[in-house]
């Protein structure tokens, strides 16, 4: 599955889309969750900003080794850099926001 929206405009810089891996195993309950959540926060907070591949790494083991995926559900944040990496069914909504850079991190 891909998802492929139009591109945003960063201020003083090129056109940017966020470019999110799944990876699932199955259609196991936690994997149809991360999908489900991961949806939602993508239609929710991305505007249309973003790039979705969800990948089943029962189908497709070698982009798994290749990426190495060691735990399923995992979501990539490819670009923009840095790269970062989420585990688990993606129902911290605020933890992810704040891990791609969406949500400003609150003050302690």
């Amino acid at each position: 599955m891909s998802k492929k929206n139009a591109v945003a405009m960063k201020s003083g810089s090129a056109p940017e889309v966020m470019v999110l891996r799944l990876y699932i195993a199955g259609t196991t309950p936690r994997s149809t969750r991360a999908v489900m959540n991961i949806k939602e926060i993508c239609q929710n907070s991305l505007s249309g900003q973003y790039d979705l591949e969800v990948i089943d790494i029962y189908q497709q083991p070698s982009m798994a080794k290749g990426q190495q995926i060691i735990a399923a559900p995992t979501l990539v944040k490819e670009l923009p850099l840095p790269l970062r990496r989420f585990i688990g069914d993606m129902s911290n909504t605020d933890k992810i926001l704040i891990g791609l850079d969406v949500k400003p991190k609150e003050q302690a």
